[in-house]
């Protein structure tokens, strides 16, 4: 059986995985699923936060694990799970990316994110504060971008738990090597559906950055709650390969 270390995207945390979670340890498996800082039940303060707060959290949590794990990472953790990659590649058996972003070194969010081809006149969800260091959602735009294909109740309970996103994370650029980051294998479930980080955006991303497996899911950008079931049985298959 073997340990799988979930780490959440922007505005979220650790209780989206909740029902992953749940049907991985079902099946036999170990889950680790952690509040990145500033998200979910985590109280540092949001102005401190950067990447690296994200990678030194996802350190110490990998650095207790005794064997190697399968490091999964949703949208914007795409980023925390390949500079944790690059500084702790002997921790780690495999990378997923669930509809995440995948950097080239010397990227940041912010420049893949500017790639995508926006439809014009596209809509924008998120909401600057006055500093332009905080990022906020509008709220009428929530379940269209995030949770298209999920239930009432799901998107009601996670709209409840979102919180505010740092800015920093998003301008602060990994830094990879073919070396350690490269010699992991990788794995991309694309989500055809997504609103948040469009299908043409993801493949441009994996095309860039070959993995071994490329899987399709015809999901919202959230398939964690609009698709459970089919999400474990995609884990549940890498963990076997």
């Amino acid at each position: 059986m073997s340990t799988f270390v979930l780490v959440h995207g922007s505005w979220h945390g650790a209780w989206c995985w909740e029902k992953i979670s749940s049907s991985l340890e079902q099946a036999g498996h170990r889950v680790v699923a952690l509040d990145l800082p500033g998200h979910g039940d985590d109280n540092m303060s949001i102005s401190e936060i950067n990447l690296k707060s994200y990678t030194d959290r996802l350190c110490n949590v990998l650095e207790k694990e005794s064997e190697k794990v399968i490091l999964v990472g949703h949208s914007m953790a795409g980023m925390v799970i390949s500079q944790t990659a690059e500084y702790l590649p002997e921790k780690i058996e495999k990378l997923v990316y669930l509809c995440a972003y995948l950097p080239k070194d010397g990227q940041s969010l912010i420049q893949i994110a500017q790639n995508e081809k926006k439809e014009k006149d596209s809509p924008s969800i998120v909401i600057m504060n006055e500093e332009q260091t905080l990022m906020d959602l509008k709220d009428e735009w929530i379940q269209d971008f995030f949770y298209g294909d999920c239930d009432e109740e799901d998107v009601i309970k996670a709209k409840e738990k979102l919180r505010i996103e740092p800015l920093a994370p998003f301008l602060n650029p990994v830094n990879l090597t073919d070396t350690r980051f490269g010699m992991i294998p990788r794995y991309y479930i694309e989500t055809l559906r997504d609103k948040a980080i469009g299908i043409g955006l993801q493949r441009d991303m994996y095309n860039a950055s070959p993995c071994d497996q490329v899987i399709t899911m015809d999901s919202d950008h959230s398939p964690f709650f609009s698709h459970p079931e089919e999400l474990t049985s995609h884990f549940i298959q890498l963990a076997q390969n």
